[in-house]
């Protein structure tokens, strides 16, 4: 029977196998629909009597494919009756799309919230445990907490795992049915198992959580069956060229960090070009012949000496490197006189995380905090290496279709694209190019005027922390009122997203804007054409840009964007020097503006250019990582620690 309904879908889809599925699962969608209404009259006792009897038979054996559509409808009556949501068609389409281990591209605003707990209630019912995983803890807890009757109607238990949640809290979330966390705690926790498995009455150096109060010999973790990851482009893909690393410190010595004040001093006096030259697309810097011949004829310290010329030469790259291509409030802030972390993809701080090579300590002492110990890794694993063990993995985004050859070669996964429960009203402004980032200012404060005078709400999405802020002083010097929501911002995150729809709200915003968040207009400002969007740079990959679009005109609301960009955009220094030289004399004889072909010409190709380099670091990374898990299996070592611990 299901090979002739699949038959007939492929027939009726002229073979197209995206829409053949998409034709079979909204068939389906209907059905579960249909059979969830028949379920009104079983009361709460009845319905989670079934939910039990269904979950017996699954861990006895009964195959999931043959229950989707019984735990699909006995999940929506849940729902209903639980937090009063009844999932639309397509949010089941999305569903059956996430049971069947695809990504599911589902746009902002469609209810991937909800989707989630339909395949996460089928896969919880085999007992092995479910993981969800989110961007931050905030989203984790957040929907832990607003799902958590659905799930207890359908017999199941919720845990959530933060990055404050102690041993005890993270053994006992782990062995709930549904566990909610970020993909940061749920990749440290495998490590920290692996390490505490390798180093059982050895405790005494390792990391937090490895050892002490309730760390038991079996580790926090039960296994790893099914993941379903929300925004999983940003998790898979953008996450992917950063590795999950577990260090160890390594005390300071005086000569080590009276060479990296040296270091650091030595940069000014060198030139680019003669003394060194600089890679933007690495973020690296290489001393020419003649710098490395300076550096090393320069006077230093007597206690300096007994440091090798290598070293001394790659601790002055690191330093240009430092210097050129990691600027405070864009990169990086300074959060209790340390250096934190901003991540590019969600313009939040990333606690806990550090730059290796001695690039991290080379930045502390060019903002002059006090220099932390550097680490040597004792675990350390890839993304993607991470998630291809899980037995069963899928997830939710607004932005995988672009992605999509990348994550059928890494994870074996592939892409669907649900459609909108209404049709897309969002309408795009043409773009803008100006000469300087004040000029881009200075018309966009008087645009944003014009459309706080007409009682519409503006998101103007910006690079870093220090744009914000630049932009936020132009508006309070023109008495417009305005929130910041940014990496010092984090904490009132869901008080300042929760009030962004008002009429002639401004608000101001890294891409922590751009996912996880959901900003509902007011009435009034759908009546005004809804919220309106500004896009003050491009961002690595167009998928950032495209989570920051799609926070307006969402569920068939009205809603515009626009970017207005500047040639001054760090974002454009990957372009070869002779094209940027171009575009300065282009932009001085065409005036204020350039057309948008321009932007699509050259703007464009550094994005696609950035896309390629960041692919090719993620392809270098994996392969890197498979050679050493190999070479580390034959000699009978655990593949994911770096180091012995003794």
């Amino acid at each position: 029977m299901i090979l002739l309904k699949s038959a007939f879908h492929w027939v009726k889809s002229a073979g197209h196998s995206d829409a053949a599925r998409l034709s079979r699962w909204r068939a389906t969608a209907r059905t579960i629909l249909r059979t969830a209404e028949q379920m009104h009259p079983l009361t709460d006792d009845e319905l989670t009597g079934r939910a039990k009897e269904m979950a017996w038979n699954i861990r006895s054996g009964f195959p999931l494919s043959r229950a989707t559509n019984d735990v699909f409808a006995m999940t929506c009556e849940a729902a209903r009756r639980s937090v009063n949501m009844v999932p639309y068609e397509v949010q089941i389409m999305g569903g059956l799309a996430l049971a069947e281990c695809r990504i599911a591209e589902m746009q902002t605003g469609e209810g991937k919230t909800l989707t989630a707990t339909l395949p996460a209630s089928l896969y919880a019912m085999a007992g092995k445990g479910c993981h969800v995983v989110t961007v931050n803890d905030y989203l984790a807890g957040r929907d832990a907490e607003l799902l958590r009757p659905i799930y207890e109607l359908m017999g199941l238990t919720v845990g959530c795992v933060d990055s404050d949640s102690e041993p005890e809290d993270r053994h006992a979330a782990y062995h709930c049915d549904v566990t909610y966390g970020t993909a940061n705690e749920i990749g440290f926790d495998f490590l920290r198992d692996r390490l505490q498995s390798e180093s059982v009455g050895n405790s005494h150096d390792l990391p937090r959580y490895v050892s002490g109060p309730g760390a038991s010999s079996g580790g926090v973790q039960r296994g790893h069956h099914f993941a379903l990851i929300d925004e999983a482009d940003s998790v898979l893909i953008d996450d992917a060229g950063t590795p999950l690393i577990i260090g160890l410190p390594e005390p300071h010595t005086l000569p080590l960090i009276s060479l990296l004040h040296w270091a650091h001093r030595l940069v000014d006096t060198l030139e680019e070009d003669s003394d060194y030259q600089l890679e933007p697309d690495r973020r690296s810097a290489t001393l020419t012949e003649g710098g490395s011949r300076r550096v090393l004829t320069s006077a230093r310290p007597e206690w300096l000496r007994r440091h090798g010329n290598e070293q001394l030469l790659e601790q002055v790259e690191t330093a240009i490197a430092a210097t050129e291509f990691y600027e405070l409030d864009r990169e990086y802030v300074i959060n209790k006189e340390e250096i934190t972390i901003v991540d590019e993809s969600t313009g939040r701080m990333m606690e806990g995380r550090k730059w290796q090579k001695g690039l991290h300590q080379a930045i502390e002492v060019k903002e002059d905090v006090p220099v932390t110990e550097a680490t040597h890794h004792a675990a350390q694993i890839t993304i993607q290496a991470f998630y291809r063990q899980y037995g069963h993995l899928a997830g939710m985004t607004g932005t995988a279709m672009s992605a999509r050859r990348e994550l059928r070669r890494v994870y074996k996964i592939g892409v669907s694209k649900i459609p909108t429960n209404k049709p897309c009203l969002r309408k795009e402004v043409p773009a803008e190019v100006y000469s300087t980032s004040k000029e881009r200012n200075v018309m966009l404060v008087k645009g944003v005027v014009e459309l706080v005078q007409r009682k519409r709400a503006v998101l103007i999405g910006t690079p870093s922390v220090q744009a914000s802020e630049e932009l936020g002083a132009m508006l309070k010097a023109q008495q417009v009122s305005h929130v910041i929501l940014n990496a010092r911002h984090e904490a009132a995150e869901a008080k300042i997203v929760e009030k962004s729809g008002q009429p002639g709200r401004v608000t101001i915003a890294t891409n922590m804007a751009g996912r996880g968040t959901d900003i509902i207009p007011h009435h009034e400002v759908k009546d005004r054409d809804g919220l309106h969007v500004i896009a003050t740079s491009m961002h690595s990959s167009a998928r950032i840009d495209r989570q920051l679009v799609g926070r307006t005109a969402r569920q068939g609301d009205k809603g515009s964007f626009q970017f207005m960009l500047s040639l001054e955009d760090p974002f454009l220094k990957v372009l070869p020097p002779r094209v940027q030289k171009k575009l300065e004399r282009m932009i001085g004889q065409q005036g204020r503006t350039l057309s948008a072909s321009w932007i699509r010409k050259y703007f464009r190709r550094a994005q696609r250019q950035l896309e390629k380099i960041h692919a090719r670091n993620r392809r270098q990374m994996l392969k890197s990582e498979k050679q050493q898990q190999e070479s580390f299996r034959r000699i009978g070592l655990d593949p994911y620690l770096e180091c012995a611990v003794d």
